[in-house]
């Protein structure tokens, strides 16, 4: 056979999926979520030898919800699926991934492209030749699309789609067809690290709006801060925190931006979400003549239903693309440049600051005249909480109960929250809660504990992911909320419905029945405040290198108070 002329020419030529799978490692990438299936598996033979591990979920969906638990903790994450079947199981997972700016980069084993050329009627097909189908169902859900099918151009193409995924933090999607997986590619390229710096404001611009930043902060008598969640997904954490520390203002977060601050500090003044704030906290937003907010993302669950009571004409808001003063809008400039700057000229000695509430984790022991004194409630739960957490903790919230309960936690410093509050697909925090545990573990020198917060409904969708963590040797503490249901869906309707309840499962016996093996798990089981309290005080408990299920009972009826306000079933 006649040697190919474009390998000869190749410098240091390499297998495109080992360039592939290279690549992610370069970003930061060590696992690699996924379901094996027969157009991807030569493809994963390579994801070893590139210094990545294979986690194996256990079907497509949760892999996907895995991998934004993953980037969550990580910076970005990686998923492999299989043509057709694979990728449309895991397309809920990247919707909700591109919805919240997650960066997950999509890779999808698809037939050679001789055989998509000729229509031929393969499995996973709909069996009408057309192959683009799936890849255009995906197209709105990844900032860019990139079909790698050209060896000449392979390279540039997954260079391109991860920077991309990287800099506007959101999915991007990746066709890898069979008959590419072993060709070769230039390698030379793989000596010059991506730049995945972000695109520089226009310094003239971004000088400009930091001058009337400062001067709106200077002439403020009542300012505030209010840190939202493209201050996490869009980079820039170390610019807020500067600033919050810098300004000593008080400052707030929404509940998607919740810890994006670091809850220690001593002008950290709680959660605003509008009318399912504490009274304190939405009065000192409310009556705040200028409020900074940092990646505002003002969706219902997040606003409380729309409660968000802050007028824009004392609003400057900080974005990714743009800042907004009051109502002038100065796009291109991006909030990191103009954060730092107004942070370097900054004079605290210039501001006037009042002070804000200073949260607590002082539970309420007031019991609900329906519930006996010693019966777990969310108004009792979630400070206690507080007492409980450690710095550096992940803390995984569900959909449901928990999303809300957490805002009445106070968070040591260094406390990580994963959430999907804007797009809210139950069951996404088990799964996630199994990425962001891989993540835990891949990060160097860190010792960092994973917490799960789910209710026994929204466990019910993806257990199965309980195997995957067992399998991989993770420790996360999985506490279920055992309330006979689905308690965020009975808020909005059908309060006693029987389509909101679920069947009751011993949850506990799921973990032996997945395989676990002695000293590698332990159970408990807590129905009242008391045995609350004594695991809580239990060391073992908190530092057992194992992975721990708690089921823990609440009334059906109970819920948090700013799941209520959301749903309309509360006045404050």
């Amino acid at each position: 056979m006649a040697p190919d002329i474009r390998t000869l020419s190749l410098k240091k030529p390499v297998d495109v999926a080992e360039y592939l799978f290279r690549r992610l490692h370069e970003v930061g990438i060590r696992a690699v979520h996924g379901v094996p299936g027969d157009y991807n598996l030569v493809a994963l033979d390579y994801v070893e030898p590139a210094g990545l591990y294979w986690v194996g979920n256990v079907n497509e969906l949760n892999a996907g919800y895995a991998a934004d638990g993953y980037a969550r903790v990580k910076g970005i994450s990686a998923l492999v699926t299989t043509f057709g079947v694979g990728e449309l199981s895991a397309l809920n997972a990247v919707a909700g991934a591109y919805s919240e700016y997650v960066p997950i980069v999509h890779i999808v084993g698809t037939p050679s492209t001789s055989s998509q050329q000729q229509g031929a009627l393969l499995h996973h097909t709909l069996g009408n030749g057309n192959y683009s189908t799936f890849s255009e169902m995906s197209k709105p859900l990844a900032c860019t699309s990139v079909y790698l099918t050209d060896p000449s151009d392979i390279a540039s193409q997954i260079d391109h789609a991860i920077r991309e995924c990287y800099v506007q933090s959101r999915p991007v999607y990746m066709t890898l067809p069979q008959d590419m997986v072993q060709q070769k590619i230039e390698g030379e390229r793989l000596q010059t690290p991506l730049d995945l710096s972000f695109p520089r404001n226009d310094e003239e611009k971004e000088d400009y709006v930091v001058d009337v930043v400062l001067r709106a902060l200077e002439a403020a008598q009542r300012a505030i801060i209010l840190v939202d969640a493209c201050a996490i997904r869009h980079r820039a954490l170390s610019e807020t925190h500067a600033l919050v520390q810098q300004s000593g203002l008080p400052t707030f977060v929404a509940p998607m931006g919740k810890s994006a601050v670091d809850e220690s500090l001593p002008n950290y003044c709680g959660v605003y979400a509008g009318d399912g704030s504490v009274p304190e906290v939405r009065v000192r937003v409310e009556s705040a003549d200028l409020v900074l907010t940092i990646g505002a993302i003002k969706s219902d669950f997040n606003t409380a239903g729309f409660t968000y009571r802050v007028n824009q004409l004392n609003t400057i808001d900080f974005h990714s693309r743009y800042i907004r003063v009051k109502y002038a809008e100065y796009p291109g400039v991006r909030m990191n440049g103009v954060l730092r700057k107004v942070v370097e000229r900054l004079e605290k000695s210039s501001l006037c600051i009042q002070a804000g509430p200073s949260p607590h984790n002082n539970p309420s022991e007031a019991s609900d005249g329906r519930f006996g004194a010693n019966t777990i409630t969310h108004a009792w739960f979630w400070p206690a909480l507080g007492h409980w957490l450690r710095q550096n903790d992940i803390v995984i919230t569900e959909t449901g109960t928990s999303n809300f309960g957490i805002w009445e936690t106070r968070f040591p410093a260094n406390v990580t929250l994963v959430s999907q509050v804007l797009w809210g697909s139950i069951g996404y925090a088990t799964a996630a809660c199994q990425g962001a545990a891989s993540a835990a573990k891949d990060l160097e020198g860190a010792d960092r504990r994973t917490i799960l917060f789910t209710g026994d409904g929204s466990f019910q969708l993806t257990c199965q992911e309980v195997s995957t963590m067992l399998r991989n040797g993770l420790n996360p503490i999985i506490f279920v909320i055992c309330n006979a249901g689905f308690t965020i869906e009975r808020s909005i309707h059908g309060e006693t419905a029987g389509y909101n309840d679920v069947q009751p499962w011993r949850y506990k016996d799921l973990v032996p029945a997945f395989g676990a093996q002695e000293g590698q798990y332990k159970q408990y089981t807590v129905k009242t405040k008391g045995e609350m309290q004594a695991l809580f005080n239990d060391e073992q408990f908190a530092e057992a290198k194992c992975l721990r299920f708690v089921e823990m009972f609440m009334p059906k009826e109970d819920m948090p108070v700013g799941l209520k306000v959301t749903a309309g079933l509360a006045e404050r």
